[in-house]
């Protein structure tokens, strides 16, 4: 008999999973699968059971938010890659912004059953620093926190046109950082207000601030720097590419980029997935190209178009 690893943060999101599980555990066993589970306990033990009991598995679902799955593939990295098992996935966050990245469905007895069926996607991981990973996102500055503490309802209230206003009243009184960002040959060196190195087509809940044509397995980030506002001008730029996400803006760095290395004046904090990823002075970040295997549908979900590098 097939075995799986079932692993569920019990917490998130609005702990929906408690009402659905002996669905989902039936629609696994159903599938053929000898079904072990394990319950989180702590902020880091999806990724420990996974380190440790995976190897006996052939596959592993993980049902929570962002920061569940982030664990869940921190764990599979720890493997081998010819050793590494397929992972499925049942959102159950409030955000779930790589859930919709893959088009995989909310209603959680649909991902269950998409989970044991559907075929298995490689998807590019983030390495950041060489000891921790991120799946879609990791950032720093202004609003990288706002936009995971803030209630979807509210976003999807405010809209994103909205919402983003609110945010750009704040810019004046955001903390900048003198970093330097080297890209191959490429160097750039000013002071930010906020960096996204993503992959992904949605962040914080909002769709396209990073870019429209984002293909998950290409081994590239998509990579958004905002400097430092200088002028009146330069707010209102940054404040035009928030809100409209379009236009010419000299305060708006965006590339592609397989490998970057960062370093700053004094320590940033840096955001994985959603999660507090550690301060740093120096880091370097590098795209694992098609390294875990998620299972989704067979439609693509994203339009894996390319354009070439810009700056806005």
């Amino acid at each position: 008999m097939k075995k799986l690893l079932f692993v569920f943060n019990p917490r998130s999101g609005k702990e929906q999973i408690r009402s659905k599980l002996l669905s989902i555990l039936d629609i696994f066993v159903k599938a053929g699968y000898d079904v072990s589970v394990h319950v989180t306990q702590k902020p880091g033990d999806a990724a420990a059971v996974i380190k440790r009991r995976a190897r006996f598995r052939t596959f592993v679902v993980v049902s929570g938010g962002d920061g569940t799955l982030n664990e869940a593939v921190s764990g599979i990295m720890a493997f081998p890659p010819e050793k590494r098992p397929s992972l499925g996935y049942i959102p159950s966050g409030s955000t779930n912004d790589f859930a919709s990245s893959l088009g995989l469905p909310r209603d959680m007895k649909k991902a269950a059953r998409l989970a044991v069926s559907g075929r298995d996607f490689p998807v590019d991981v983030g390495e950041f620093g060489g000891d921790r990973y991120f799946v879609y996102v990791a950032a720093f500055g202004a609003f990288t926190e706002v936009s995971y503490s803030t209630p979807q309802e509210a976003k999807n209230i405010l809209g994103h046109q909205a919402y983003m206003l609110e945010a750009v009243k704040k810019i004046t009184n955001l903390k900048s950082y003198r970093m330097r960002f080297v890209c191959g040959d490429w160097v750039l060196d000013d002071e930010f207000i906020l960096g996204m190195v993503t992959n992904t087509i949605s962040i914080g809940g909002f769709k396209g601030l990073v870019g429209a044509d984002v293909a998950l397995d290409d081994g590239e980030f998509e990579v958004l720097l905002i400097r430092r506002p200088r002028t009146p001008k330069d707010i209102a730029n940054i404040a035009a590419y928030l809100i409209q996400r379009e236009g010419e803006n000299e305060c708006v760095y965006k590339f592609r980029a397989h490998e970057l290395s960062v370093e700053s004046e004094e320590p940033v904090d840096w955001s994985l997935d959603g999660e507090y990823g550690g301060s740093r002075t120096e880091v370097k970040i590098r795209n694992l190209r098609r390294a875990v295997a998620i299972r989704r549908g067979t439609a693509d979900p994203v339009d894996t178009s390319r354009n070439s590098a810009e700056k806005l």
